[in-house]
């Protein structure tokens, strides 16, 4: 997430905002149990993987809202 932008900004950011530095480990933190489940390395269904998929979106999502508030497009 956010490969696109400087990875100084994305830290500043972070430092400077704890929501945003808890969605972005959160969203992290899923993102790899996502992958882990997809290829067989985490057991777990398909309602449980299909629900942290979702919440993930979300977090970007949210991610998003805020990295674009902090640095409007001109």
């Amino acid at each position: 997430m956010f490969e696109n932008q400087q990875r100084d900004d994305v830290e500043a950011l972070m430092k400077a905002d704890a929501e945003f530095r808890r969605l972005y480990q959160y969203h992290r933190e899923l993102d790899s149990k996502v992958h882990d489940a997809e290829i067989g390395v985490l057991p777990i269904d398909d309602v449980t993987l299909s629900g942290m998929k979702k919440e993930k979106l979300y977090a970007k999502e949210r991610l998003q809202r805020m990295w674009d508030s902090q640095h409007p497009v001109n």
